[in-house]
Parts: structure tokens; sequence; C-alpha cells
């Protein structure tokens, strides 16, 4: 089930499902240790003798944001009983503190009791063993702890603090199924403490008088002690719940107006509304630390049991990229910082890593058919340097980049020179962007040219001139042989990559199945995107990988298996995000009229067309149904769009005269770039 709304202030990031669910809660950093575990947190209203679980599809749900924040706008309405929940919630921007306000409206002429529950279903350090539930008679609160993770869940209605009911209980073990079962005749059983696979709930008891309406708050607060989860909720009292979520609104509305419009230009923008969507969606899944999380979906863990909360570099490059396009430098600078220090002994980058800098789960052996292999994604090499020229061409970020340059650029460099093959002067064969398949990909190849080209710019502008002539020769030595073996000889595309024989290492099978990531060899400058052999590669990917259904959009390559939904020969993948997007940029790249950006604006409007009602863009969708499917959010789809929204303001601008294109400045000019 897709998190339609996460939450996160860069230590802590709760999610939420379709059903207005709290299913996830990361602490102390995006994307690590997720202690729920991905089990539900119920909230049930017990109204005049009558009980209901949100979730049982007796209430209509609308699910949101307010505008240009990371504050939820939620509505719930009971028609049978005519009340309506309005809810709000916020992770406060300084303290990890999850907020909730909920407002009850009683659309009848007489007086209701009216009852919440709200359970917590903690898995401590994403397992259900060792942990502890007890009230907390000097705060009135249930506090869940384990090692040195603490959760206090407190609430206040009127002038009063502290829980009006409260249960903890076992769960999962010997039947049980925990406290929520209890909240169901209204009545708490109120036991005060249980260990080892726990569950707690609180609940609220609320007077609605005639057509009125009534407040309450409730805050989880997280720390890594008693103390520590006492102390904020002393700070909820002192400040107030209102106050904590009113300058939490607000500096994420300061935030979301930091990106870089044309000064003056009032002109309206369709856009705008997700493109800072995409931006503050991107936020939650940026630990502080400078990790950038692929997605922090834990119901992937039912397909493969492991998730999406790593970081991968390629990924985090590619949304560096649409932060310093963007205009948020800080958060690109802490993620190269964060490669910089993850970077292996010999150059490269392995699979994925933890935020904490640890290496992460993978499935690239280190030994393929009887030989030892490096087991690595050479693209996600390539891709950092790149992207890290990009972010210092735009920012000018001379001290952050110089600490970097032998352990980060020269040492990457230099490894992208060596890891060649010595017959095609290519790259050795290493896994593609998909990670699914070995072989010398054209995609990679685009990516180690950029990053050599990169480190040869960053030699030159360092005044490391033997260096940069060693760079850009290895860059062209590259490039040519691109040219010479990834292009078919018959069609004149691109192949999407070429196989090495292991008995004869100068022959290799050419692989010519249409892929996506061929339409991003313009963005990395391996090719103009004029060039015959990419206009006639953009039109193969686009006739070949359009999805003929009713949903539309570009699948990754033919033949895409993963999460596919049958074997529809006329189907070649599901549609993702960012395929559709990087087709969108390529026809940007080559538009030179108005009617030109015609079919850009399409495939923009398909994708907000498809995103979840909260704005959210999952990573691919059912091709029949455009139902998200997979992980969602996916940080890379919003990354995909803002950049695709960066690039059709700066297309349109320039096809219509009214600015002339940005130039870099008087440095960069005069040390040749």
């Amino acid at each position: 089930m897709a998190r339609d709304i996460p939450l996160g202030n860069g230590n802590m990031l709760v999610t939420f499902d379709t059903s207005y669910l709290l299913r996830d809660c990361y602490f102390p950093m995006v994307g690590h240790e997720n202690h729920t575990a991905g089990h539900l947190f119920r909230a049930g209203i017990y109204l005049d003798g009558e009980f209901s679980w949100i979730h049982d599809g007796s209430w209509s749900l609308r699910m949101g944001y307010e505008d240009d924040t990371l504050a939820t706008a939620v509505t719930l309405s009971h028609q049978a009983w005519r009340l309506t929940i309005e809810a709000s919630d916020v992770v406060d921007v300084e303290e990890n503190i999850m907020l909730r306000h909920f407002r009850f409206r009683n659309a009848t002429e007489r007086s209701r009791d009216l009852r919440m529950f709200l359970t917590h279903d903690f898995h401590i350090y994403g397992v259900d063993v060792g942990d502890t539930a007890f009230y907390d008679p000097m705060t009135r609160a249930i506090v869940h702890y384990k090692g040195q993770r603490y959760f206090l869940v407190n609430g206040q209605h009127g002038e009063q603090v502290g829980a009006h009911q409260w249960a903890t209980g076992r769960k999962e073990t010997a039947g049980m199924e925990g406290t929520w079962r209890d909240a169901e005749d209204g009545v708490l059983e109120a036991h005060p403490i249980t260990q080892g696979s726990v569950d707690s709930t609180i609940g609220f008891q609320v007077a609605l008088p005639p057509a009125s309406q009534e407040e309450l708050y409730v805050w989880i607060c997280a720390g890594t002690s008693l103390e520590d989860v006492r102390r904020l909720n002393a700070l909820v009292g002192y400040e107030s719940a209102r106050a904590l979520m009113d300058r939490t609104r607000s500096f994420w509305r300061l935030w979301a107006a930091t990106d870089e419009r044309s000064a003056g230009d009032t002109t309206a923008d369709p856009y705008d509304i997700p493109y800072r969507r995409g931006l503050l969606t991107l936020r939650t899944n940026i630990d502080n630390r400078g990790g950038i999380l692929a997605a922090n979906d834990s119901d992937i863990m039912h397909h493969s049991r492991d998730t999406y909360s790593y970081v991968w570099p390629r990924d985090g490059a590619w949304v560096a990229r649409a932060l310093d396009q963007a205009g948020y430098r800080d958060l690109s600078a802490r993620f190269f910082t964060f490669c910089g220090e993850i970077l292996e002994p010999g150059g490269y980058f392995l699979h994925k890593y933890n935020p904490d800098r640890s290496l992460a789960s993978s499935w690239h052996p280190w030994w393929l058919d009887g030989r030892p292999e490096l087991p690595i994604q050479e693209d996600e090499t390539g891709i950092v340097l790149w992207a890290l020229w990009q972010h210092f061409v735009r920012w000018r970020d001379v001290e952050m980049v110089q600490p970097m340059l032998r352990r980060l650029v020269f040492e990457a460099g230099q490894f992208m020179i060596d890891y060649q093959h010595p017959e095609l002067k290519l790259p050795w064969p290493s896994w593609d962007l998909w990670e699914e398949r070995r072989g010398i990909h054209t995609y990679t190849v685009a990516t180690v040219f950029a990053g050599l080209t990169a480190a040869g710019h960053f030699s030159r502008a360092f005044g490391e001139t033997q260096r940069a002539q060693e760079f850009y020769q290895a860059a062209r030595q590259l490039q040519e042989a691109g040219w010479r073996f990834l292009v078919d000889k018959t069609s004149g595309v691109f192949l999407r990559r070429i196989t090495v024989s292991v008995d004869e290492p100068g022959e290799f099978e050419r692989d010519p199945v249409p892929d996506a990531s061929l339409l991003l060899l313009p963005q990395l400058g391996f090719v103009h995107p004029s060039h015959p052999a990419m206009v006639k590669t953009a039109r193969w990917v686009r006739e070949s990988l359009w999805v003929p259904t009713k949903v539309g959009g570009l699948a990754r390559y033919a033949g895409d298996y993963y999460h596919k939904m049958d074997d529809n020969p006329n189907i070649p993948g599901n549609p993702w995000f960012i395929s559709t997007l990087w087709y969108a940029d390529y026809l940007m790249m080559t538009a030179q009229s108005p009617a030109d950006l015609a079919e850009v604006a399409t495939l923009l409007d398909w994708v907000s067309r498809h995103a979840l009602e909260s704005g959210v863009l999952a990573e691919q969708l059912d091709p029949y149904t455009g139902a998200p499917m997979s992980v969602s959010p996916l940080t890379w789809s919003h990354a995909a769009l803002v950049l695709s929204i960066v690039r059709y303001r700066a297309a349109r601008t320039r096809i219509e005269g009214r600015q002339a294109e940005e130039r870099p400045g008087s440095i960069f000019r005069s040390i040749g770039f």
C-alpha cells in the first residue's frame, strides 16, 4: 500500500498509508531503524455506544497536504453518524516530535459522547522482541522503549494533558492480537506495563455539544532516554502543540519559497504546485547527515524481505542535481560530502549504503561463473562526479570541493581510467542501472564519459594540468570506442549493451533491446540531442516502450518483468514516472518552437494526473488501472519531475525569447568552460 503522506525533519520520518494509518516511524535517521516495521497504528472512534475504525470502510476520506507545507490536510466523514473529523499532522521542524490535531464536527442537534482511540504497534529497532510499554504517571502518557530508543505518546483535550484511558498488552504471540481489540467496547483496561512483543492504546473522551466542534491534540516524542522524551513532552506543554505546529508550517512555507524562479516572472505556471510538492517530498527522504534515501515504503518487504531505505549513489546524484537546479545548495553539498566518505579505497562505489555510511545489503555477487567479480554498477561512480561538477559550476563551492579532490574526484577518476577492457577500450562489464544484468551498458559508458570529463574539468580548474590531460584523453578514447561498438550498424540506433565473451575477450554479443536509459545520453554530453543516431534512438524508444493502454506512460525497457501484471506481449512493462519524464526531457532538448513543447506539456500533465491525491509519485503504475505499484513515494520520481519542470520553464523562456540563457560566471569563462 502506498505511503500517501510522508512527514519528516531529516531526523525523524513518519509515513501514512492511503487509509490514513501511520505505518512507518524512522528515528534517529531517515531510512534507518524503522520502529514500526510497517505495522498498523490504528485510529478508532467510539460514538454513542458504537465503534468504528477509520479504515473499516464506513468513512469517506480525503488526504493531502496544506499548500507548500509538510503538514497534512485530512478530512474523514462518517455519513451515518453525521460526524466529520478534520485532521492535520506534522513532524516538528526542530524537535523529534510528531504532532497531530483533530477537530470533531457534530452535525446533529444533540449532544454526543465521543471517544477517540489510537493504537501503537511499535517494533523497536524493527523487531518485536524485548520491547516494554508502560504507563508513566509523571506525564500521564504511554512510553515504549528498548535499548536507547524511547517513544512517549500523549495528548491534550481542552486544558487537560494526559491520556484519559490507556492499556498496554501483548501481541503476535499465543493468539493475542493486541490492545486495539480492547478499545472496541469503548473502555480500556489500564494494564500498567507489558514486556516482550507489546502494543498500547490510549483513549480520549470528547463531549460534543449539539451542532458544535471540539479539538484534540496528540503527539509522539522520540528520544534516546526516558529523560529525553519527558523533556520533549514538557516542551509541548510549555510551548503548546498549536504553537509547535504553526512554527513548522511557517518553516516549510519559507523553505518551499526558496526555489530559483526567474525574477519578475509573473506568468501563471500550471506546474508550480507539483514542483513544490515534489521538492517537499524529496526533503522527507533526505537525512540531515547527507544520505538521500531511495524510498521509505516498508510494504516492499513483502516482495523481497528488504526495503528501498538505502542510499544508492546513482539515485542520490540525480536527486542532488534536482536540488541544485531548484536552489537547495546545502542539501546537495551534504550528499557529496557523504559520497566522499563512503567511496571505497579502490575509487568506486559499491551497490548501496545505509544512511549511517555503512555498507547496505546487496544481491551483486563477488564470485560469478567461477571467477571473482567486482560487484559494482559503474554508472554510480561516474554519475556522482558528473553531478558534483554541475554543483560546482552552479555554486562555485570551492571550499567544499577542494578537500574532496583527492579523496573523491581523483581517486574515482583514476579508477575509471584503470577499469577498462584492454581490447575494446570500454569499461569492464558491470551491473546496469536497473541492477538486473551484467555487461557493457551504453548508459554506463555515457556516465563514465561524463565522470571522466568532470574529473578533467576539476583538474584544470584547480591547476592540475597533467591530471586534466589524462582524464580528457581517457574520456575521448571512451567516447570513440562507444561510437565504434555501441551503435547498431543496421538500424543506426544505440544498443542497450554489449556482452563480452569470457573465452574470446575480443568477441561480444549485441543487445538490441530498447531501453529508456538511452534517452539520458544527451544530458551526459555523450551525444548531441540532434545527432541522427540519437534522433533515431529516441523515436525507437518511444515507439517500442509506450504502454498501449488507457494509462499510457513509458516502460523502462521491452520485456520488463519487475512487478509485471501479466504475460501480455503487447505490454513492454509497467509505466515508470522517470522513464516518461526522460522522454519529456529529450523533447525539450530538441524543441525549437512552442508547438514542440506541446507534447512535453502533455507528458507533464500525465505525471500530475497519475500522482496520488497528495501529489506523491510512486515508482511505477499498474498499466491497466494506473494504481501505484512498488514503493511510493520514490525519491527519484520526484527528482525527475523537478528537473523536468525546471527544464520546461527554461525551454519555454528560451523559445519565447524572454531572456538570454544563463551563462557561467567569469571565473569559469576564464578557464574555458
